[in-house]
């Protein structure tokens, strides 16, 4: 195993005598990733993979129906909209600090260590690890279910062992190296994109042939229109679903020093990756509610289980069966992406002193984080174990929870984004808009869904459990928060480098003019 070198402390201070420093505009340390490894398709391959689409739809399409009923494509259009805002953000972000670090290194940047350990660190961390539990279980339940083995799916210490199985093996594979875990996705997201096409097209194919289910009713544009159900609280209720619906595909982010070009690939991949999962989202939805009607897809047989249910009978058994397939699939693809993007989070969070000197240790030919890798795949059985022993339904309650900890890092990285490009507002209107405006409008949109999302959760009838008066899924999202401050606050004292601000200094991009006006006049010095 061979260590990176020490970091170099990141800095942007406009002042003469830092201007060399200034002008690498914050060159990356070297960390012993293979430069250069994948390119745009494997990328946003990873990306779209990690939102687990076909597994998404699943789960949470019937309930969208459920609270805005035929107008679900619309909700899904406007819960995309803070999506492609933030989306902007981590453009932008990678552009300019092109880390495998994220998140945490752009926040550390923007609003300093502390914020940056906990917003940047902690928190998508805990929404990786708990969501990391939950795919691995459901991708074991399909794929139980596809083979004839649903008795075996019933029982919980049997799925829980045959899911630390499959975490295991997306260790095994993450650690074979960047190449191999990008051709797996490639055949994985491959899969999902055929089923939900497959989907789409019987289902349209059926509306136009009018053999449409009982109930349905043909698109019509008030399907498209948010406003057209007259509901506000539905309506509030199905796009907070669909924000966290799209979730995942930043975890692209995590590979963007083993691109081809690590400061535009990740990026465009970042952009490409939301507008394919509009596509399909809007796709499916429509496809759904016009094939089946909101009333099949309410059912309770059918609504946390939409494409199974539904797949079937717009397809026919046998492609039916390649849609239960591609969901448990999905989350497999899902729980393979975690595991190589986490472990490249704790490599640079590593390098910069804001973990143990361990987590960069690399393997030398492959340029993977073995380490890392190696201790997520613990952690993430123990976590699966964990929550399989204290209740079989509690996973579920947990990543009701991660919509907190979505909404959270996300407004701070899109307004670490504003904070950071500060000083270039001034130099043109579309800097103005596409730095300052749009991701601001992201990020206050994300804040209100955190905030409508905690405030619901608060009922004792959240979920349909409760501690003490209030929701349980509050309890464990306000939990996990109030723990990760906690941590923080100890780590202060224990990794005082990083906590310093010498490793990752505070501060925001310079303007053109004031970067050339610094090199000039240390040329003329």
């Amino acid at each position: 195993m061979s260590h990176p070198p020490s970091p170099t402390p990141l800095t942007s201070d406009p002042t003469p005598g830092n201007a060399a420093k200034t002008a690498a505009v914050i060159e990356v340390t070297a960390k012993g990733l293979k430069a250069g490894s994948i390119g745009i398709g494997p990328t946003v391959a990873l990306g779209l993979a990690a939102v687990a689409p076909a597994y998404s739809l699943a789960v949470t399409l019937g309930f969208v129906v459920l609270a805005v009923g035929a107008s679900t494509p619309a909700a899904f259009l406007l819960g995309f909209v803070p999506i492609l805002f933030t989306a902007l953000a981590f453009r932008d972000l990678n552009k300019e600090m092109p880390d495998c670090g994220g998140v945490f290194v752009w926040i550390t940047r923007a609003f300093g260590p502390t914020a940056g350990w906990f917003l940047g660190g902690w928190v998508p961390q805990m929404a990786t690890f708990i969501a990391g539990a939950a795919v691995a279980q459901v991708a074991t339940t399909y794929l139980l279910t596809f083979f004839g083995l649903a008795a075996i799916a019933a029982q919980p210490l049997a799925v829980a062992a045959i899911a630390c199985g499959l975490i295991v093996l997306s260790a095994w594979i993450a650690a074979r190296g960047i190449e191999l875990s990008a051709w797996v996705q490639y055949a994985l997201i491959g899969l999902q994109l055929v089923a939900l096409g497959g989907f789409c097209v019987a289902g349209f194919a059926a509306m136009a042939t009018g053999n449409s289910g009982e109930g349905a009713e043909k698109p019509g544009l008030e399907w498209f229109n948010p406003f057209a159900s007259g509901d506000m609280s539905g309506l509030v209720s199905g796009v907070i679903l669909c924000l966290f619906i799209y979730w995942g595909w930043d975890a692209l982010i995590a590979v963007n020093e083993e691109t081809t070009d690590r400061k535009g690939t990740p990026g465009t991949a970042v952009v490409i990756t939301t507008v394919i999962l509009l596509f399909f989202y809007v796709m499916t939805a429509t496809a759904a509610v016009g094939f089946a009607g909101t009333v099949s897809i309410t059912d309770p047989e059918t609504v946390s289980d939409v494409l199974s249910v539904l797949g079937p009978q717009a397809t026919g058994d046998v492609f039916g069966q390649v849609i239960v397939l591609a969901v448990g699939l999905s989350a497999l693809a899902a729980l393979l992406t975690v595991a190589v993007s986490t472990p490249r989070t704790w490599l640079s969070m590593g390098t910069y002193g804001a973990l143990p000197k361990a987590t960069t240790k690399m393997h030398p030919r492959r340029g993977t984080p073995t380490t890392s890798i190696a201790w997520w795949a613990l952690i993430t059985i123990a976590i699966t174990l964990g929550l399989t022993a204290i209740s079989a339904d509690f996973i579920g309650l947990a990543i009701l929870s991660v919509g907190l900890m979505i909404a959270a890092y996300y407004a701070a990285t899109a307004l670490a984004s504003v904070l950071y490009f500060l000083p270039l507002m001034r130099s043109s209107a579309s800097a103005l808009l596409l730095k300052g405006i749009l991701p601001g409008l992201g990020a206050l949109l994300m804040i209100g869904a955190f905030t409508y999302s905690a405030v619901d959760m608060l009922s004792p009838e959240y979920a349909g459990k409760s501690w003490l008066g209030i929701g349980a899924v509050f309890w464990i999202g306000i939990g996990a928060l109030a723990a990760g401050l906690l941590v923080t606050a100890i780590l202060r004292t224990k990794l005082r480098r990083f906590f310093s601000g010498e490793t990752i200094p505070r501060g925001n991009v310079t303007t053109r003019h004031e970067l050339s006006s610094i090199l000039n006049n240390e040329t003329e010095a």
